[in-house]
């Protein structure tokens, strides 16, 4: 019996033309409901919503909604409307895209490019058609990379499979390693190996010998006592502290020599001594220790980074002594100096981070012809100054470091742009860390770029991305949603695949999420201030005065407006920046619509200021107006608290296990959150957690497990959810313990600062390794970003008027 051929799956066209086939009335009919909108873009829960709304009692219609083109459909982001056409980019699974165009009128389905699905987009924009294309494929086209969705985020994994695949084949291909072993150096001084040995056959003996030394003497033998013997055979130091850890350091090489294997050779690299100075690059906003949170431009990322160095820190010393080293580790957190600095700390020019003794905030001014830029200004109008800010900070660096970095990190579209510029300038290791990327956060930002550029500059910011992610030799996401979304939502990365800005360029291959570039380092919260409400001996009673002050005080002023009359409820309490992708307003008027949560629950929300006047944010303006509407449209006098932002981490740690003292819960109602420090540190605080779906949270809680996933696009479900966890939890107590401990659970097993500093170190050696060992550099992508950074970069950075100081 002959067998059947396997094929490839159907192309999604030829499975629309199939059920057009099948069911030409129906889709005649829904088609025709999107035609009937008019010109526009239709988003996928439009798409969905109008499937599902079709009458029940057509049958026809039923067995569409219920066959196969459901499935097609629900894969469906969005939709470009142009009677009579119809162009859908379908996305079946996550970094995997596919672009149809129906033409209702005859019945008709073609494929479409990536191209030419944008050429047809670009219409909705009066026909600006773009005449440059970036394509950035072609520069990867012969570079390996995983083709199964679950394996984005996991870069490090599979470049160790594939590269070492291909180093370890014969002793030949193994020259790379000598080499990278025998120049490795710190402040001058070799590393590892000497002169003494030339080839790899001369290092297996090398090895050899040492082995059998290493093996006669006690394990706790300082390296002091052996490290003229060691020098004699033709190493240096670096292999170990002691006899033990130097024994399995030369074990690991001998194995990689003999069997080559890429979790050995992990291991290995993990044990060299690669990483002693570090820059880390974030140079908008108040970067500063106090005072700060709650200023513009100036939340989580601040205090993101400002664990994240007392982590790595920690991890490097521990790391530098197990090397059997006595070098000093420096990390300079860089940032803007702003002279005018508000009661903070951002005019001083160098800043001791506490709790560390080699990391320091290194402060640099913003510069311009005119001399230094004062004051603070938005992250979104400080594009024409990076430039500048980046050659004025290489020579800050140098000095401050007598010489350059082992590691680079940027942060958030600035920070990346400003460590791509360095790392070029000094060949440096690269790595990127996004935090938010606006495109998302913005939808359709790229197609009406123009009604956003007096505002955000976007057409900037999104060309800086563009560049910085390309430039990185890795990037970290907290999450995978981060990078390649979910099954229904595009990831922040993935949204830069293909995209275009009518005017400027049409970007039809901008980043691959499947590029081993990607891995996923988790970051955790600070377990000295956010730690369990049930952990009493560490409770901070001795603030508990100040934080009933702050919730239930009557008196009304610049710091808390509102009451809470009955204090005996629990308190709905959320924390964030007052701007409107944080959603605060949202949450308060999803709570002033439902008459039944205001009966359960007391509502307090931290963040922004209450005066409007106060504020120089033109975003944060606008949702303190709105949040003032609401309170007087739905009367919350007696159930609501608002209170400004908070800098006092002590006491926002505490305050979190105050509400969970009530039995309240923390609500992140954000339309997208990147990853969600809070949603953590209210987990780690022992509050049961509802957080947006839209990004990193979903990835954070496992719904009805360790926390609960709201869409906050439909506040009216919120709520419902909200009001059901509160009557439940009423009828058995132990429902509200259950998710709270499902939620401390999961944050002990995935996100603490340990498990992140020694990850983000290893990733560092294994591509600073790759790096000098292979055309892992990607010079010619790196050219090609250099001519679009002179070319389109700088021009449209000419137009973002700059900032005026008010003396002048």
């Amino acid at each position: 019996m002959p067998h059947r051929l396997i094929s490839g799956p159907q192309s999604m066209r030829d499975r629309v033309q199939e059920t057009l086939s099948a069911h030409r009335n129906e889709l005649v009919s829904l088609f025709s409901r999107y035609i009937a909108k008019g010109k526009g873009i239709l988003q996928s829960h439009h798409l969905t919503d109008e499937l599902d709304g079709v009458d029940g009692e057509d049958e026809g219609m039923q067995k569409l909604k219920d066959g196969p083109f459901s499935q097609i459909w629900r894969c469906a982001q969005e939709a470009i409307v142009l009677p009579p056409f119809v162009a859908i980019a379908i996305r079946p699974r996550p970094g995997v895209w596919e672009y149809i165009r129906v033409n209702v009128y005859e019945l008709s389905v073609d494929q479409l490019s990536v191209s030419e699905y944008l050429f047809f987009k670009e219409e909705l924009v009066d026909g600006q058609y773009n005449e440059l294309e970036l394509d950035f494929e072609p520069f990867n086209a012969t570079f390996p990379r995983p083709t199964r969705s679950s394996s984005i985020g996991n870069g490090v994994q599979f470049l160790n499979r594939h590269l070492s695949s291909i180093m370890f084949r014969n002793k030949d291909s193994l020259a790379p390693l000598l080499d990278f072993l025998r120049t490795h150096k710190h402040d001058g001084h070799a590393l590892m190996l000497n002169d003494r040995i030339q080839t790899i056959s001369g290092l297996q003996f090398a090895l050899a010998r040492s082995e059998e030394y290493l093996s006669k003497l006690p394990s706790d033998t300082p390296y002091s006592d052996f490290e003229y013997v060691l020098q004699g055979m033709g190493f240096e130091k670096g292999w170990g502290d002691t006899a033990q850890r130097a024994s399995e350091t030369v074990h690991l090489l001998l194995d990689l020599l003999q069997a080559p294997d890429p979790s050995t050779l992990e291991k290995f690299l993990g044990r060299i001594p690669m990483v002693f100075n570090v820059v880390i690059v974030s140079p908008h906003g108040y970067f500063g220790q106090a005072n700060v949170l709650g200023l513009p431009d100036t939340g989580g990322q601040v205090v993101y980074i400002l664990d994240q160095v007392r982590a790595l820190e920690n991890e490097m010393l521990l790391q530098i002594q197990k090397q059997g080293l006595d070098a000093i580790p420096k990390i300079l957190i860089v940032t803007r100096l702003i002279p005018d600095a508000k009661g903070t700390t951002c005019n001083q020019r160098l800043e001791r981070i506490s709790g560390t003794e080699h990391t320091h905030i290194l402060r640099v001014p913003f510069r311009t012809e005119k001399g230094i830029l004062r004051k603070w200004i938005s992250r979104f109008d400080i594009w024409p100054y990076l430039e500048n800010f980046a050659e004025d900070v290489s020579n800050e660096i140098a000095a401050e470091l007598q010489g350059v970095p082992d590691l680079i990190i940027g942060n958030y579209s600035d920070g990346n742009l400003v460590a791509s510029l360095l790392s070029n300038k000094l060949g440096v290791t690269q790595c990127n860390i996004a935090h938010a990327l606006e495109k998302t956060k913005y939808p359709n930002s790229d197609l009406y770029w123009r009604k956003h550029e007096e505002k955000y500059h976007f057409s900037s910011q999104f060309t800086a991305d563009l560049i910085a992610m390309n430039n990185a030799d890795f990037i970290i996401t907290s999450t995978y949603q981060e990078i390649a979304g979910s099954k229904n939502h595009v990831g922040q990365y993935e949204s830069h695949i293909a995209f275009t800005l009518p005017g400027h360029y049409r970007v039809v291959h901008g980043i691959d999420v499947f590029d081993p570039k990607f891995n996923i380092v988790s970051p955790g919260a600070d377990m000295s201030m956010y730690f369990s409400y049930s952990e009493k001996q560490m409770r901070l009673t001795a603030l508990h005065g100040s934080i009933e002050e702050l919730l239930y005080d009557p008196e009304q002023n610049d710091e808390h407006i509102g009451m809470l009359s009955d204090q005996s409820k629990p308190i709905i309490f959320s924390m964030a920046r007052l701007d409107r992708v944080k959603n605060l307003t949202g949450l308060v008027e999803c709570y002033g619509k439902n008459a039944k949560l205001r009966e359960l629950a007391n509502l307090v929300v931290v963040g922004g200021y209450i005066d409007a006047s106060k504020s120089r944010d033109r975003e944060e303006i606008s949702e303190i107006e709105k949040m003032h509407s609401l309170i007087k449209e739905y009367n919350l006098h007696g159930k609501f608290r608002w209170i400004t932002a908070q800098m006092n981490r002590a006491r926002n740690g505490e305050l979190y296990r105050y509400i969970a003292d009530t039995r309240g819960i923390f609500v992140q109602p954000a339309f997208y959150e990147a990853f969600g420090l809070t949603v953590v540190e209210a987990m780690t605080c022992g509050l049961p957690t509802f957080a947006t779906c839209h990004g990193g949270p979903a990835e954070i809680i496992e719904h009805s497990v360790s926390g609960f996933h709201i869409d906050p696009y439909h506040p009216d479900q919120v709520s419902t959810l909200l009001v059901e966890f509160f009557e439940l939890s009423q009828n058995e107590p132990s429902y509200w313990n259950k998710i709270c401990d499902g939620g401390l659970k999961r944050i002990h097993e995935r996100y603490t600062w340990k498990i992140y500093s020694e990850r983000l170190l290893a990733l560092s050696g294994v591509y600073g390794f790759w790096k000098y060992v292979s055309k892992l550099d990607r010079r010619e992508t790196r050219r090609y970003l250099e001519m679009f950074y002179i070319l389109k970069y700088k021009d449209l950075v000419r137009s973002i008027p700059l900032a005026i100081d008010e003396q002048q």
